[in-house]
């Protein structure tokens, strides 16, 4: 498949839930009840906040796969999809402070102090805002060596999002044992492809030096 065309197809796929969520909402606009159910408002919210969640980890997993499948190519898509994720992340949160809260400060001030879930999504939205103001290509070469650790505020950030919804799950914890286990196996196939180049170094060392 071309480039261009992988790319129109893969920010396609991407932008589908939120074109569906759209379609939903018209829908509800026009006859209330219809297709969000009895909370329309709490229903928005869970379904841009789901959908952060499931794309960060996409953002995640592209990197895994690009690694064990030695397909790198596949990085090409993945500031997309951080992008994809950062943006249905504050969506969620913009949901939340308009919908449920009404933009009222004390209503959102009691929230923070009563729900600590909340916090912790406030904290994912913070960690996240640097990495999308920051990851075009320019960014890139002004921060060097810096950028990639800056980066790695995703891994802080997914585990935010994951205890989010983890302190969110009332009636069942399914979802959060789903993502929390694919999360676990991204952070453990990271640990693994770190191990390997620590001990690649030496060897390669000692092979310059032979």
């Amino acid at each position: 498949m071309p480039r261009f065309l992988a790319k129109v197809t893969v920010f396609a796929l991407l932008a589908l839930p939120l074109a569906w969520l759209a379609s939903n909402i018209a829908r509800e606009v026009a006859a209330p009840g219809s297709a969000l159910g009895a909370e329309p408002g709490e229903a928005v919210v869970h379904e841009l906040g789901t959908w952060g969640l499931r794309t960060l980890l996409v953002t995640l997993l592209i990197s895994s796969v690009a690694r064990v499948a030695r397909k790198p190519r596949l990085i090409q898509f993945r500031r997309m999809a951080g992008l994809w994720a950062f943006a249905y992340v504050v969506l969620h949160f913009t949901a939340y402070l308009g919908l449920l809260a009404g933009f009222h400060l004390d209503t959102i001030l009691g929230d923070f102090i009563k729900r600590p879930y909340i916090t912790m999504g406030l904290a994912a939205v913070l960690m996240l805002i640097p990495l999308a103001i920051t990851s075009t290509r320019g960014w890139q070469r002004r921060l060097g060596r810096r950028w990639r650790q800056l980066h790695r505020l995703v891994y802080p950030a997914a585990l935010a999002a994951w205890i989010h919804l983890l302190w969110l799950s009332k009636v069942s914890y399914l979802d959060a044992v789903i993502y929390g286990t694919l999360l676990a196996v991204l952070f453990g196939e990271r640990i693994v492809d770190a191990v390997r180049r620590s001990r690649r170094r030496p060897a390669a060392a000692r092979a310059s030096g032979a």
